[in-house]
């Protein structure tokens, strides 16, 4: 029998990628395409659905040319993608009605306080284990059908679909339009019952969505549910599709994560941790959301603490990108470590609102602390020290919550290859930092899902035997320190407050 490999289809928040991972979880080849972000509005970000589906094709057709593998080569293919980001399209000829509505997007925040206002919030928390936010893709549905013309009579007859973007990659792959998703994306729609893993009727009549335009909910590892890739499509061929996961998900698959009181944290666009509580669904106290961690067939599902961040790598691009301080997110490593501290500044980057344990869409970027003694690089530092000072915030919640304290913190993402900032990450927690030999861990936790539907790995310990760590940072801090450098961050944060009406 020829040799054998998975394939890792990541659909992120500024790109999308695919990877073959061979047995030994190595990886074969890999092929990335950025898609463009789209403004158009303070507040408001759209992707071309069309683009993203174009991308996805591209990236397939080139890590599998690059490896010189024919598509017959690929035992499974996983889907990861990123969580919340809206599609709705036209059942008929599968045209996006409107561009997706990004995670980020906070057009939605009237129609939000709307919901809180009738006093939603605490059913909504108790069922779905979120909070009201537009971060979530309920308000986004709504905008969508409310903004375009006949949008809900065509939703309640059946002529629209909705779908985060793993559904909306799956319809266009797959000969027979699958409509489904996995129980990690249903979860953050903001009406799936966490326990029962359904769609929850009474909450799509209160939020006045039409179940008919809604996917199937599946497990995250499935033998048989996604279908196959249409062999007149991209790759030419029927490749199982035996996976689905959120990209923050995936991430603790691939960090093997699978005990409770294991958590991880990926530096991408945003910040995610994720705490795995097992089979316990915990209804957090200190602003955290309760999510599917993973279901792997027909094995119970996994449960998870999440605190979400909406800046973390985008901080450093906002940097580059909007402010001119520096040409390559690379300097960042060499000039926050040219200085001793942040020389008294402290920046709270949000521009979108704070995410977990805060809550609070109101909330607008602000650096305090500033003097004449500030320069270019205390800038930069105060910067990266934001990242971990949110993350901080957001393990100290976790820990609130959980009553158990965290042994090492799991780390993946682009950001990663700065190793001040990790030492940093370490030396405000308080808590080593490891970081995997395989730093594409959302990819990899995509292949895993599917490689174990298909026996491809055998089980969640042959994976767990995988993991190799690359580097380990212990705290450098004192605990006078981390306390007198939190206190510093939480007045900064509360200057952040009251500025959006």
């Amino acid at each position: 029998m020829s040799t054998q490999y998975i394939g890792a289809l990541d659909a992120g928040t500024t790109s999308t990628r695919f990877i073959i991972f061979d047995h030994e979880a190595h990886i074969v080849a890999q092929a990335q395409r950025d898609h463009a972000q789209i403004f158009p509005r303070q507040g408001w970000v759209e992707h071309d659905p069309m683009e993203i589906w174009a991308n996805a094709c591209l990236v397939m057709q080139q890590a599998l040319a690059h490896a010189q593998l024919p598509p017959a080569a690929l035992a499974a293919i996983g889907i990861t993608n990123q969580r919340e980001t809206t599609v709705i399209w036209d059942r008929h000829t599968g045209q996006p009605v409107y561009n997706a509505i990004v995670w980020q997007d906070l057009r939605t925040e009237a129609l939000c306080a709307d919901w809180t206002a009738q006093g939603l919030a605490p059913d909504l928390a108790r069922i779905t284990g979120l909070p009201i936010s537009p971060y979530f893709a309920a308000s986004k549905i709504r905008w969508i059908l409310d903004h375009m013309e006949d949008g809900v009579r065509k939703a309640t007859r059946g002529d629209l679909c909705f779908g985060t973007v793993d559904t909306w990659l799956l319809w266009q792959l797959t000969p027979d339009h699958r409509h489904v998703t996995d129980v990690t994306n249903a979860s953050r729609t903001l009406f799936m019952d966490l326990e029962r893993r359904e769609w929850h009727g009474g909450l799509l009549d209160t939020l006045e969505i039409p179940g008919e335009i809604l996917p199937a909910i599946l497990p995250s590892s499935h033998a048989e549910g996604y279908g196959t890739t249409d062999p007149q499509g991209p790759l030419g061929q029927a490749v199982p599709v035996t996976a689905v996961l959120g990209d923050q998900q995936a991430a603790t698959v691939g960090q093997t994560c699978f005990q409770p009181g294991e958590a991880k944290n990926t530096y991408g666009t945003g910040c995610f941790l994720l705490l795995n509580t097992g089979p316990d669904i915990i209804q957090s106290q200190n602003g955290l959301i309760s999510t599917v961690a993973y279901q792997f067939g027909s094995s119970p599902a996994v449960y998870a603490l999440e605190g979400s961040i909406a800046m973390g790598g985008a901080t450093v691009q906002w940097l580059r990108d909007e402010m001119g301080l520096i040409a390559d997110a690379a300097e960042t490593e060499a000039l926050a470590a040219s200085v001793v501290d942040s020389g008294g500044c402290y920046f709270v980057p949000a521009f979108s609102g704070l995410f977990a344990p805060h809550w609070r869409a109101d909330a607008r970027g602000v650096i305090a602390g500033l003097t004449r003694f500030v320069t270019r690089a205390h800038l930069v530092r105060a910067a990266l020290e934001a990242i971990c000072y949110q993350s901080r915030e957001v393990l100290d919640a976790m820990q609130e919550d959980s009553g158990v304290p965290l042994d090492v913190l799991h780390v993946d993402g682009g950001a990663t290859a700065n190793r001040f900032l990790m030492q940093l990450q370490a030396d405000i927690l308080g808590t080593p930092v490891a970081k995997p030999v395989i730093a594409e861990t959302t990819s990899l936790g995509a292949a895993y899902a599917a490689g174990l539907a298909t026996g491809f790995w055998s089980s969640p310990e042959e994976l767990r035997a995988k993991l190799q760590i690359a580097e380990r940072w212990t705290p450098h801090s004192t605990p006078a320190e981390r306390r007198a450098g939190l206190a510093q961050w939480h007045k900064a944060v509360q200057r952040s407050l009251n500025w959006a009406d």
